[in-house]
């Protein structure tokens, strides 16, 4: 059994320096201390903000930046790009009509990036 994600929580990219906060806004309408996330809380700048610096050489920044200094890898701000859901999630469990989210779903990011949970903002909550 996995355990549901909720607003707050952790997320880690592996191409990002630092961790970043999930947030989850009230509109699904399923609370715990938090909102209960789902898997189409993909946004980013709205639910996924930026992980520190990218290091990601298919990210088109920070490939022109280490080549203008000569092949030295030079990270640059994050900013994700997301165009698919959070997946697998929990098909039998449903938040705001899409599955919820749970502490083993990844996220792509479009510059390679895997987003996984690290933390899931809460500890009681189980989900299938």
């Amino acid at each position: 059994m996995a355990i549901l994600v909720c607003g707050g929580a952790l997320c880690q990219c592996s191409f990002g320096t630092a961790p970043s906060s999930l947030q989850i806004p009230p509109m699904n309408k399923v609370m715990t201390t938090q909102a209960i996330a789902n898997i189409m809380d993909n946004k980013p700048m709205v639910n996924v903000m930026p992980f520190g610096m990218c290091i990601s050489m298919a990210n088109p920044q920070v490939a022109a930046a280490t080549a203008a200094a000569l092949g030295v890898l030079t990270p640059q701000p994050c900013m994700p790009v997301i165009s698919a859901p959070w997946m697998p999630g929990s098909p039998t469990v449903l938040v705001g009509n899409q599955p919820a989210l749970n502490n083993s779903s990844k996220l792509m990011c479009n510059w390679a990036g895997i987003i996984q949970i690290t933390q899931p903002g809460q500890a009681k909550i189980m989900v299938p």
